[in-house]
């Protein structure tokens, strides 16, 4: 089955998410899964995959505008039902806790409905995210810095384990609609 991760990312955080989705859905035996940053990902290459997790950082409670932009090229796969039927999840990053992350998730996940894919999320009973974690896909905080000479401050332990949760999902659930 093949997994396709694509992200937008700007200061590494969002990227360090992504290659957790990505190792995640390796985990499950039979997936391919690519990681690519939106700079590198084509579109139709979507054809081809079974499944599709993309993520980004909230920029006030929405997409990147470079994710944005990307996704704005699936106009022709969606005049041609190309994504219908596809396994779908999100990611992001925020820098605060109220920064917008079910928000960004949210319309992260509504160009995925509008192309008729099936939609993935993490429910309550996977452990990770029994605490800190979000029924929409994976959405995490890493606080601003307040200096550009102070450590970054990525994603913790904790969040890229919600990652691998994900991916892991995905995958799982892809190989059943694969079989």
């Amino acid at each position: 089955m093949n997994i396709y991760v694509v992200y937008d990312s700007e200061a590494g955080h969002t990227e360090v998410l992504a290659k957790a989705v990505a190792e995640g859905a390796k985990a499950v035996e039979g997936a391919n899964v690519q990681l690519r940053h939106v700079n590198e990902a084509k579109v139709r290459e979507l054809v081809d995959m079974d499944a599709l997790i993309w993520g980004c950082p909230g920029h006030f409670g929405t997409i990147s505008a470079g994710l944005k932009a990307w996704i704005d090229k699936l106009g022709y796969m969606w005049a041609k039902g190309q994504l219908v039927g596809k396994i779908g999840a999100a990611f992001c990053t925020t820098a605060t806790v109220h920064g917008g992350i079910e928000m960004t998730l949210w319309n992260l996940l509504t160009p995925m409905l509008h192309n008729g894919m099936i939609l993935v999320g993490l429910p309550g009973n996977v452990p990770e995210n029994a605490l800190y974690g979000s029924y929409y896909g994976v959405g995490i905080t890493c606080p601003v810095e307040f200096s550009t000479d102070a450590p970054m401050n990525m994603p913790s332990e904790s969040d890229l384990a919600l990652g691998r949760a994900l991916g892991k999902r995905v995958a799982e659930v892809t190989k059943k609609f694969v079989s």
